[in-house]
């Protein structure tokens, strides 16, 4: 069955694995998060389950909001997101996801939002070439060197060149969990996942296993 949980980023750290090996891990509050819609094929068109993160204020919410919790009979949470799944049969509105849900060994795809870096050069950008630091060249040796040809005499689409870096949407996929704490609702997975500490990121079922 598919799944998946939104949760946030805590940090990275290390494990060792039985034979002693290190393994560095991205450790993620997963939940409890809260089922507040859920989505049929009769009714809405397509499967899937809607899942609420972290309570909130009402005072931090739309009148849209609030009436789409009040309806759904759940607390007020900050994040929403939608899930799609082949069959939500297994989920009723107000029930409670935790990181239990995931189990050791599955594999997972992580969304995040990527650290803001600001206006960047296309060196730091793109991880262009910098130009020769010798006489002769420059004066500028960090720029993007020739724009364009003569013919047609303008810049192409999608030149790579200074501009903003970063604070975008970024999947990593096929991510393994190596741990889960189920009491603290922590799961640790293999590598790097998108963000800075203390974002919010999503977990699913990873679609390229």
């Amino acid at each position: 069955m598919k799944k998946g949980i939104i949760g946030k980023k805590i940090g990275m750290t290390q494990i060792f694995d039985e034979v002693g090996n290190v393994i560095p891990v991205t450790v993620i509050a997963a939940g409890p998060c809260v089922v507040s819609q859920v989505k049929t094929v009769e009714n809405d068109g397509y499967s899937a389950i809607q899942l609420g993160y972290q309570d909130a204020k009402e005072k931090h919410l739309t009148k849209a909001q609030l009436g789409h919790f009040a309806k759904a009979n759940v607390a007020n949470k900050k994040y929403l997101k939608e899930f799609r799944l082949d069959d939500c049969s297994a989920y009723t509105v107000g029930a409670e996801v935790k990181a239990d849900t995931f189990a050791v060994g599955d594999k997972v795809d992580v969304t995040g939002i990527t650290k803001g870096r600001g206006y960047t050069g296309a060196i730091k950008r793109w991880n262009l070439r910098k130009l020769r630091m010798t006489h002769g060249v420059g004066p500028v040796h960090r720029q993007s060197g020739s724009m364009g040809v003569i013919d047609p005499a303008r810049i192409f689409k999608n030149k790579k060149m200074a501009g903003q870096y970063g604070n975008e949407q970024v999947t990593v996929l096929n991510l393994n969990v190596v741990k889960i704490d189920a009491e603290n609702n922590l799961i640790a997975v293999k590598g790097a996942i998108p963000g800075a500490r203390g974002g919010i990121v999503y977990l699913r079922d990873s679609v390229k296993a």
